[in-house]
């Protein structure tokens, strides 16, 4: 399956891994780029600019193939200037092959210092977006690719709140760079849509959660296949940083806080992250922050990163087949 995101980046499947806090670490990083697609190594779990040269390390020492470094430039509690200015330096230094940058666009972020140090460093740089308007911006900035990412994403989508299959082809028809598609992506059939769209390509998240080589509790797979579409929620919208989360116990009081005009203080200790370890590594689902999609109705079982993507792009191949034969 070629497109011009995997000629760019020499990969076999056109299948990003997004970022995902807590769980994007060198073993699953590795485990997506060894199966063919391009494993993501997310950068705010580290601390600073050795942690971060560290895991770097790990991953190579894993595979041999590309992956993707993920940025995001939104308010956080635990990453602050000199972090990220670390992040864009060992990247840099590193040589990484690519990166995806979410919030802030990095050519705006500090006059485009970091920009230009990573172009110079041969660095593929994608920029995550949720309306054409951006898009735009980050192709006309010199950005390789855009992320066309639609409502239905899990984490932060952007406050635009415009559909997967509106905005993919809109962004394809405005812009002269790759564009790779987020929000909803799970299956084949997902990866067969998004090709059908005009994108070269596919970010998903979500989905890698439900790996053997995500390193989470059995009870978190076993959640994420219960649970349906519908059961994820917008939120944050009073504080002004909308994110996606299955709904729990503590998204249930973020609501209830948010509907009757709550201010950040009382919101934060329901989605500051405080609760990762509970979540992740104990497989208690009921408190904290998820920040899953609506793919998550998509997910039905639990496989090694190889056997999801392989199943996924076998599908993508009949299906587009067979469609072409009722033509």
């Amino acid at each position: 399956m070629k497109t011009r995101l995997t000629e760019m980046l020499g990969i076999k499947y056109p299948i990003i891994c997004g970022g995902m806090m807590r769980l994007a670490y060198p073993p699953l990083c590795a485990a997506i780029s060894n199966a063919g697609g391009l494993g993501n190594l997310t950068s705010a779990m580290y601390k600073n600019k050795a942690e971060l040269k560290a895991a770097i390390a790990e991953v190579r020492t894993l595979t041999d193939k590309p992956f993707i470094v993920n940025v995001t430039l939104l308010p956080a509690m635990s990453v602050g200037p000199e972090q990220y200015r670390g992040y864009f330096e060992t990247c840099a230094e590193e040589k990484v092959p690519a990166m995806e940058i979410g919030g802030v666009p990095l050519n705006r972020y500090e006059d485009g210092r970091y920009f230009k140090l990573l172009k110079d460093a041969g660095v593929k740089l994608f920029h995550k977006v949720g309306s054409v308007k951006h898009g735009k911006g980050a192709a006309k900035a010199g950005y390789d690719g855009v992320i066309a990412a639609g409502v239905e994403e899990g984490g932060h989508p952007l406050n635009e709140n415009v559909a997967t299959t509106v905005l993919t082809p809109r962004m394809v028809e405005e812009v002269d760079v790759p564009v790779i598609t987020a929000g909803g992506m799970a299956n084949g059939r997902s990866l067969a849509a998004a090709l059908c769209l005009g994108a070269e390509g596919i970010l998903m998240a979500t989905r890698f959660i439900n790996t053997y080589e995500c390193q989470v509790h059995a009870k978190v797979h076993e959640e994420l296949i219960h649970r349906q579409e519908n059961e994820t929620v917008l939120y944050g919208n009073s504080i002004g940083l909308q994110g996606r989360a299955l709904i729990n116990d503590s998204i249930r009081k973020v609501m209830e806080i948010e509907a009757r005009g709550g201010g950040l203080q009382e919101v934060l200790p329901h989605i500051s992250g405080q609760y990762g370890d509970h979540i992740w590594k104990e497989g208690k689902m009921d408190t904290g922050l998820i920040p899953v999609g609506q793919s998550i109705g998509l997910i039905h079982d639990t496989l090694t990163c190889k056997e999801l993507l392989d199943r996924m792009v076998k599908e993508a191949n009949e299906i587009l087949a067979q469609n072409l034969k009722r033509f």
